[in-house]
């Protein structure tokens, strides 16, 4: 059976999805469809805290249906512009999951992780991505050894 490992850039999927469709990502769809005859190994969505109770809920569903959830501060700067990204920890988190899979599925549409794919891909691990077209970045589509539109069903 085909060994996996998932990593969910949450605050990406949600403004893309939102934006592109004015819908939320359905992860109970996406977890059916991509663990489907596969083994997850590990599987990661990583959001930012902001310690509100709606959050808190939606979290606690994202473990409910299999993933850690790793939180970081939502930071406010005092000019009034916001910092909170996952990328570092997120390629960090492949790299050391690549090893033990012979897949790796990123939800994101972020071309930062264009790089990431490509060496991935180099190693002999496959590397999926989930993205809404259009709002994915195509040097990440391109280095993806498969990408899987996010579209219906995986729409709430």
């Amino acid at each position: 059976m085909e060994k996996i490992a998932l990593f969910v850039d949450v605050q990406n999927v949600y403004y893309t999805t939102r934006d592109a469709y004015q819908r939320r990502f359905d992860y109970n769809a996406f977890w059916r469809q991509v663990t489907a005859g596969r083994e997850v190994v590990q599987a990661v969505a990583y959001a930012i805290d902001r310690g509100d109770k709606k959050q808190q809920e939606f979290q606690n569903i994202l473990r409910a249906i299999g993933f850690e959830v790793k939180l970081k501060p939502f930071i406010q700067r005092q000019d009034g512009s916001a910092k909170g990204d996952w990328d570092v920890g997120i390629t960090i988190d492949v790299m050391e999951a690549q090893a033990q899979v012979d897949t790796v599925v990123l939800v994101s549409g972020d071309g930062d992780f264009a790089l990431l794919a490509d060496h991935v891909g180099r190693k002999g691990t496959g590397f999926e991505v989930y993205g809404v077209p259009n709002w994915t970045a195509q040097s990440l589509a391109k280095a993806a050894s498969q990408f899987h539109a996010i579209e219906e069903p995986l729409l709430l």
